[in-house]
């Protein structure tokens, strides 16, 4: 978010815990992307806020809150208020549990326990959330169609998009079970707190195999996880890697160092999936 933005979003919502009887004199930055995250103070209440219009605010509240339901391991809404979405100055603003973070990483075995558990919970909740090939037809698309991706050249383009292709033919191939997922459950997306760890952000959220998830996880919290396949863990491994290349070229991409990410996801494909195409 453009600091002139973030600087009226930090209104909108300490305006918003005043009008809900939360004393907010401070806001703490605490993650700034296409979302803006604040820790306010001194009610100790985490806020998230986004332009209105480019939310899906709803979504995320009402799936933590089914998810917590299911006893997953999830952040869930601030208990002194209504699970709204609070629309203030052209911003949505969700407030949630503001949990103590711990010092150290969050382990491996911790990681891999708690994604487990968050699966086990996914199983049970009733969600409705698309395919994971959905992504891959966005990252596609994005690949594929020159006004969105107009700073991709042609040999790339044809690269990424066949990987893209054969991948999700390879994926499908494995037939294996399916099942409600995180979406992208990377260390971005875990807190390590004194409560334990807890999983954020499910706006991604998909039905797929459980590799899908675990391709967004270090592969050290892989070896912790039960009876994965490891064939199609490293296939799910390559199509995220190829997925997120397209991304990183999409026209007005704000990822930080998106040149440096871009080229080198590119790279990477070409050598896992080499072909007539270079990628020089």
């Amino acid at each position: 978010m453009k600091p002139s933005d973030a600087t009226r979003a930090i209104a909108a919502a300490t305006e918003v815990a005043a009008s809900l009887g939360l004393t907010a004199t401070h806001a703490i930055v605490l993650h700034n992307s296409n979302k803006l995250t604040l820790r306010l103070t001194p009610c100790d209440v985490l806020a998230r806020v986004t332009h209105v219009g480019q939310d899906d605010a709803r979504l995320e509240v009402d799936r933590a809150q089914r998810l917590a339901a299911a006893g997953s391991p999830v952040r869930v809404v601030e208990p002194q208020v209504r699970p709204l979405v609070h629309v203030r100055g052209g911003f949505a603003v969700t407030l949630w549990t503001y949990y103590e973070p711990v010092t150290h990483q969050v382990r491996p075995v911790d990681y891999a326990e708690a994604l487990e558990r968050l699966h086990a919970g996914m199983r049970t909740a009733e969600l409705a959330s698309p395919r994971f090939t959905d992504r891959i037809a966005d990252a596609v698309q994005v690949a594929d169609n020159p006004d969105l991706s107009p700073e991709l050249d042609d040999a790339d383009r044809v690269l990424l998009s066949g990987t893209l292709g054969s991948l999700r033919r390879a994926i499908e191939d494995h037939g294996a079970e399916e099942q409600l997922l995180h979406g992208e459950p990377h260390p971005g997306n875990v807190l390590s707190t004194t409560s334990g760890t807890l999983f954020i952000d499910f706006e991604t959220s998909c039905h797929g195999p459980v590799e899908f998830d675990l391709a967004y996880v270090p592969e050290a919290v892989c070896e912790h996880y039960p009876r994965l396949n490891q064939k199609l863990l490293d296939d799910c491994r390559h199509l995220v890697l190829a997925m997120v290349a397209a991304w990183r070229w999409r026209l007005g991409d704000e990822f930080p160092n998106r040149r440096r990410w871009d080229r080198s996801s590119c790279d990477r494909c070409a050598m896992d999936h080499p072909g007539p195409h270079s990628m020089r």
